[in-house]
């Protein structure tokens, strides 16, 4: 069990530097997850230079999936086992799991910072427009998460920000846009108030995106084009031989488009030999080159590289992660306490003298 004391977590003379990321806790994760966000978080990580917060945000997963709050609380132990199975460590001092249902500063600051936020740029958010869809009564929940989202950056915010303090959130350079409302919320309440946050920063890596095995533009659990980190060998084989390719890839001699074949996309994503996968390409391109020989060799190069996922899982099956958990959230509640506290004194928000 790892030691949270507040001592332990004291400004340094350099500036906090505080990374917060997470993920909805709707179910196992997928490659998708893996190359989207799992790959870059264990590289922020290896590289040791930022105190990470990975967020559990069950709570935020109540905006899709209210009507089966039991999944959720599986889902959390999922997730879990997903990410120490990818090698994210919370023995090491810096890495911390928390779960948002169980930070009530965080619901605290979600609500104050409620008062500053305008219903008409919430609105705006494109992410919130998107999922609405056809959705013509969305829960008040749903509709606030902008503002919740700002919350979860804001809560490990150094305070009182220092010159060198950093708030940093993985991005790929095309979610960079959804991240300027946490900035605006941010300096709009330093600009009213005084100065409590330190306004988020994108850290820009290399994320990627990854269709789903049907060749649709999302993996998706539901509509079963997805390949868990938690599936077996045999699992991952069947999956693969049934991936989509190029349509018009009729006969092992006709050309093939390899740009937009979910199989090609695959093998550019996890196999390692470039030169391999150059040859392949090359060769499905010109023809004489058959969809199941290509994805025997994907199927061979996926289990290759969740081989030692696999095998971190199992040294985990059993166990008690619950120690895991508990020791990131405080450790989270720890740094936002000062936070929520701040923002009370510059909102005159105490008892009366």
């Amino acid at each position: 069990m790892k030691m949270i004391e507040a001592q332990n977590l004291q400004i340094p003379k350099a500036g906090v530097k505080r990374v917060l990321t997470g993920m909805r806790t709707t179910g196992e994760l997928h490659l998708g997850h893996y190359v989207g966000a799992l790959k870059e978080w264990k590289r922020i990580q290896d590289e040791g230079r930022y105190d990470c917060f990975f967020l559990l945000a069950d709570v935020q997963a109540l905006t899709t999936h209210a009507e089966k709050p039991e999944l959720l609380a599986k889902s959390v132990v999922s997730v879990v086992k997903d990410w120490l199975s990818v090698g994210l460590d919370p023995n090491d001092p810096n890495i911390h799991f928390v779960q948002q249902s169980m930070v009530p500063e965080r619901y605290e600051l979600s609500g104050l910072l409620m008062m500053i936020a305008k219903s008409a740029e919430v609105f705006r958010n494109p992410t919130l427009k998107s999922e609405i869809g056809s959705d013509k009564n969305p829960t008040m929940g749903f509709m606030a998460y902008p503002v919740d989202q700002v919350a979860d950056i804001c809560m490990v915010s150094p305070t009182p920000p220092r010159s060198g303090d950093e708030v940093l959130v993985p991005v790929g350079e095309d979610q960079i846009p959804h991240l300027e409302y946490s900035r605006v919320l941010a300096r709009r309440f330093n600009h009213d108030y005084g100065d409590v946050f330190v306004p988020c920063s994108p850290l820009v890596g290399e994320v990627g995106r990854l269709v789903g095995t049907d060749g649709k533009e999302k993996m998706s659990k539901s509509m079963g084009n997805v390949i868990n980190l938690s599936d077996s060998e045999v699992v991952v084989n069947d999956r693969v031989m049934k991936m989509f390719t190029d349509p018009n890839h009729k006969t092992v001699n006709d050309p093939g488009d390899t740009e937009n074949n979910p199989v090609f996309i695959y093998l550019r994503a996890f196999d390692p030999n470039k030169d391999e996968v150059a040859e392949l390409t090359e060769h499905y391109q010109r023809g004489g080159l058959g969809d199941v020989a290509v994805k025997r060799i994907l199927a061979q190069r996926i289990n290759e590289m969740l081989d030692p996922i696999r095998e971190r899982r199992s040294q985990w099956e059993g166990r008690d992660l619950r120690e895991i958990v508990v020791d990131g959230t405080e450790a989270a509640r720890i740094v936002s306490r000062p936070v929520v506290e701040a923002v009370r004194e510059k909102m005159h928000l105490g008892y009366p003298d």
